[in-house]
């Protein structure tokens, strides 16, 4: 008889999380990858003499859906910046199939990892659809500029974003959320392997951040992508992440499914709030709630009930 390993019974320490095989396009499993086909190694991140992450260690399950979380100023969107080589490691390195991902050539990188920044700013003066088509850039060849499959994957991805009747549209002129779901088209357009999505949800109200959210998991789940995402909403993060990682001052304080990672004490730790973890009535994901809000005690002056101060 088999004894079964023991559950960890410290959420806010890092929770070893099984990959799942890395996926070909038609989600079979491949064997030509390695299991973690994106790791970090020793990573020290730094702007001038502001250290924000500091020997940081990490591995990217393939083929799952990993949502990175943590408060404002913790490292996160830095360390996405770095997996996706938009910044250059104080120290250590970060790993694309085996080899330092500073030595690969850019145009590999660009069709094997796809991402999404924080706030780009487009070309002046580009249409939405010609945004979107620039996603197809890194696998063009030079004797052949345009194809069918290019004309496919551009007008699948602006479907898939409800973007097709902007088509024609400046993209300077579209409102936030439009120009969010057009930089997402691109992203999709580039059809890689990988793709590390920042803060994809912003300026989107809130079914289109569904929307959005449910398009990732479509993707991981049908198509065998590999997604990173860093998202500020913790419940939507326990709701769509398969590998939840939880940072707090540039580094990992947990890691893990998000039943083992989401608790009270690590939200506490974490984000500094008292709130209460229960079963999300939909999916079963754990949900946070917030303590109870502020409220007036019996003796508070009217006034001063009345008039917060700030």
């Amino acid at each position: 008889m088999t004894t079964p390993e023991p559950t960890p019974s410290v959420p806010a320490q890092k929770a070893a999380t099984a990959a799942g095989p890395a996926r070909d396009r038609a989600g079979g499993a491949r064997s030509d990858v390695p299991k973690n086909r994106l790791a970090a190694r020793g990573l020290t991140l730094a702007y001038e003499d502001r250290v924000v992450v500091d020997a940081l260690d990490l591995e990217i399950p393939d083929g799952r859906v990993t949502v990175i979380v943590g408060p404002n100023a913790c490292g996160k969107s830095t360390l996405l910046r770095a997996l996706g080589r938009l910044l250059k490691p104080r120290h250590g390195s970060v790993l694309l199939d085996g080899a330092e991902l500073a030595r690969v050539p850019t145009r590999q990188i660009a069709r094997t990892l796809g991402l999404l920044p924080q706030s780009p700013v487009p070309p002046e003066g580009i249409t939405v659809a010609d945004l979107v088509s620039r996603g197809r850039q890194p696998h063009q060849k030079w004797w052949q500029q345009w194809s069918e499959s290019d004309e496919r994957l551009v007008a699948e991805a602006m479907e898939r974003t409800a973007t097709s009747d902007l088509a024609g549209r400046l993209v300077d002129e579209l409102s936030g959320g439009q120009r969010q779901r057009a930089w997402i088209a691109m992203a999709l357009a580039q059809d890689t392997d990988l793709l590390l999505l920042d803060e994809p949800t912003t300026f989107l109200d809130i079914a289109h951040q569904v929307e959005v959210l449910d398009l990732v998991r479509r993707l991981n789940r049908e198509r065998g992508r590999t997604v990173v995402a860093v998202l500020h909403d913790l419940n939507q993060a326990a709701r769509y992440a398969d590998h939840l990682i939880a940072m707090k001052a540039g580094r990992i304080v947990a890691e893990g499914p998000p039943g083992e990672v989401v608790t009270a004490e690590l939200v506490r730790e974490v984000f500094g709030l008292a709130s209460v973890v229960v079963p999300d009535p939909v999916t079963g994901s754990p949900l946070v709630v917030p303590g109870e809000p502020w409220k007036p005690s019996d003796d508070t002056p009217h006034d001063a009930a009345a008039t917060p101060h700030l």
